[in-house]
């Protein structure tokens, strides 16, 4: 009985004979030793449970979300170094095969799913019910849900890189490589179970910003009076709604034919892969849209805070952003031109893809004439806007490039649509979630990062990007096709190899540089005190920052766009402020464990999914029913702040009341 237990953790359970591997099985250790022994030295359980892990404050939310992605930019980052180093010389054996595959499955899967969605939804969090005039979103409980489900899910899927084996078919993971013939290990069942799980909190997430946008804006703002980040999240989240389902069923049908030996993506019995291909791209494709919109967004309200205009085409910018919305769902099939669909559906999504440059190129100009004759600082989050332009538009005329079906046989599935990815993804929407991080964290946090620090992790982001990603198109041209894991020396490949490599480190450099000046900005704290750091226009940057938990003590009106910037020219103006009305009781949520448990008894089941344990399934399902229920039965859910704790509040934040 202990034999066959310990040649089960030995053989099964914990993956073991990679020195790298047990290296950060130590290191997992280690860390969670550490973590362990500070909360418990300094006394901070309580703090840690009542505080963080039952908040359902939208700000908080929002700061655990953006930790965890860059956590997860750190674990995708050093995946992706590893690649480049078994690419720097041809036949190199630093990463042998089967790991070379676990690595760009997992690579591909933690950029798009758990470093880019939860930076994104962090971002949300924080600002759009601020921008907006309101004190939470339409549903927090549903809103800290949404959080553990996303991060359980990603411990999920993260755990395969210790326990059981990373997954290695590819980041969408195509049948039948990822049926149970061919991947008959628990790694691709991780992936369907990390996925599955988060998915569903994005989705709830999505539906949850969908309803707050349109219930609760501040009293006379009308839709077209929202800040464009405020639209950009409606684009987005819209997307969600209608492509997030497709991923759930998807992943769904695959779990059946794993897990009940059904055959809906493989021939026997009538099923077919294509089914899955089309189906997954059917997400896929919207899912690059729902990342990219927001940063739209975040550029637009850089660019007018730093050139101090208004938005240049503020309803052209809004249809760009609706329309790529809807159209996003009608170009999936270009990611399979090659896989024999005819000349008419080729032709068909050659055109809806050409077509969907015309709003993302609007965009551009909008821009560019924003800044036209404006009074431009070159403060961090703008230099990240600038930077943004040249790469976004290089990259998305290379995606035109791609779109041309019978060019297309030539470019798939080659470096060409590597470097295209990339220079989309990174330098839309990387770029542009730093702007905005750069730009709202005085907000968040009540002081800037080291404007110094910061520039210096720009040039080597930026450096670095095009020395990584110029050769690969280069390389694709060549005929270096991608998930390669070695290469003959005969190839001529090498040269560019190694700049690509350097380039990738150079990107790491610029991690470490952000990672430095947050540290410093940190230990060298100087607060900001106007709560209005930028000179800002719209709503948020007229509350204290940090803001309080309930954010405006006193619901803002609005008559028009930009409003606290128009209420400052009023003032400069001499003209006397609008009066403000008597404070009121404010009414709040109370916070709740039960998202955390919820989703703690989710990862349960979809552990014992993954090891088909039936006693770990149904105690996990059976507790999630039970928080359902105790939820169903709650009453106690909400609370009032007094005005004479408004006015405290209010006096420690303004100095003065």
């Amino acid at each position: 009985m202990l034999n066959d237990l310990k040649d089960f953790l030995l053989n099964d359970f914990f993956v073991t004979g990679d020195p790298l591997i047990l290296g950060s099985q130590v290191a997992i250790a280690l860390s969670i030793v550490a973590i362990v022994f500070v909360l418990t030295y300094f006394k901070k359980w309580k703090w840690l449970w009542t505080e963080w892990l039952t908040t359902v404050d939208h700000k908080r939310i929002g700061i655990m979300y953006i930790i965890a992605s860059l956590l997860m930019l750190f674990r995708g980052g050093v995946d992706a170094l590893l690649m480049r180093v078994q690419l720097a010389a041809p036949q190199l054996e630093f990463l042998h095969a089967d790991h070379y595959n676990q690595i760009f499955t997992t690579h591909g899967v933690i950029m798009i799913l758990f470093m880019a969605m939860p930076l994104m939804f962090g971002l949300f969090n924080i600002v759009l019910p601020l921008q907006i005039g309101a004190r939470d979103v339409a549903y927090p409980f549903l809103n800290a849900l949404s959080f553990w489900l996303f991060f359980w899910g990603a411990m999920l899927f993260n755990v395969s890189f210790v326990i059981g084996g990373s997954p290695d078919t590819g980041w969408l993971a195509y049948p039948p490589l990822s049926g149970l013939q061919l991947s008959p290990g628990v790694g691709q069942d991780f992936y369907i179970w990390g996925i599955q799980i988060s998915g569903i909190g994005s989705l709830a997430t999505g539906i949850n910003f969908v309803a707050t946008i349109l219930k609760m804006r501040a009293p006379g703002m009308k839709l077209m009076d929202m800040p464009m980040f405020a639209w950009s999240v409606l684009a987005s989240c819209v997307t969600i709604m209608f492509a997030f389902p497709i991923l759930t069923v998807t992943l769904f049908l695959l779990f059946l034919d794993r897990y009940l030996g059904a055959h809906f993506f493989t021939l026997d019995a009538g099923g077919n892969p294509m089914m899955y291909i089309n189906l997954i791209w059917m997400w896929g494709h919207p899912e690059v849209y729902i990342v990219i919109l927001p940063a739209f967004g975040i550029f637009s309200e850089v660019v007018s805070t730093f050139a101090r205009k208004k938005l240049f085409g503020y309803k052209s910018m809004v249809f760009a952003l609706m329309s790529i919305s809807v159209a996003s769902f009608f170009t999936w099939a270009h990611h399979f031109f090659t896989m024999g669909s005819g000349a008419n559906v080729n032709a068909f999504f050659a055109i809806t893809t050409m077509i969907i440059a015309i709003p993302t190129g609007v965009k551009v100009f909008n821009w560019l004439f924003t800044m036209f004759r404006g009074r431009i600082t070159f403060s961090t989050p703008m230099l990240w806007t600038i930077a943004f332009i040249p790469c976004f538009v290089i990259g998305g005329m290379t995606g035109v490039l791609l779109s041309v079906a019978p060019a297309d046989f030539q470019f798939h599935n080659s470096y060409f649509l590597i470097a295209h990815f990339h220079q989309v993804l990174i330098g839309g929407v990387v770029f542009g979630y730093f702007a905005g991080l750069y730009y709202w964290w005085p907000k968040l946090f009540g002081f800037k990062l080291h404007e110094g620090l910061g520039k210096w992790a720009f040039w080597f982001w930026n450096i670095g990007f095009y020395v990584c990603f110029m050769p690969q198109y280069v390389l694709g041209l060549m005929g270096m096709t991608r998930r390669f894991n070695e290469y003959d020396f005969d190839m001529g490949w090498q040269p560019l190899n190694i700049v690509s490599t350097v380039g990738a480190f150079l990107m790491g450099i610029a991690f470490i540089f952000q990672v430095w000046q947050i540290a410093h900005s940190i230990k060298f704290l100087k607060k900001e005190k106007t709560g209005d750091a930028w000179d800002g226009r719209t709503l948020e940057w007229s509350i204290p920052s940090p803001p309080p938990v309930y954010n405006f003590a006193r619901l803002p009106q609005v008559s028009g766009r930009d409003p606290w910037w128009e209420e400052k020219q009023r003032i400069a103006r001499g003209e006397q402020p609008s009066p403000l009305p008597p404070l009121e009781p404010i009414h709040m949520p109370k916070n709740s464990g039960i998202p955390f448990i919820m989703s703690f008894f989710w990862f349960v089941a979809g552990f014992g999914f993954v090891w088909d344990w039936k006693w770990m399934i149904i105690p996990g399902l059976a507790g999630v029913v039970i928080c359902m229920l105790i939820r169903s039965f709650s009453y106690d859910t909400d609370y009032y702040i007094s005005v004479e704790e408004i006015e405290r509040t209010e006096a420690k934040l303004r100095g003065a009341y």
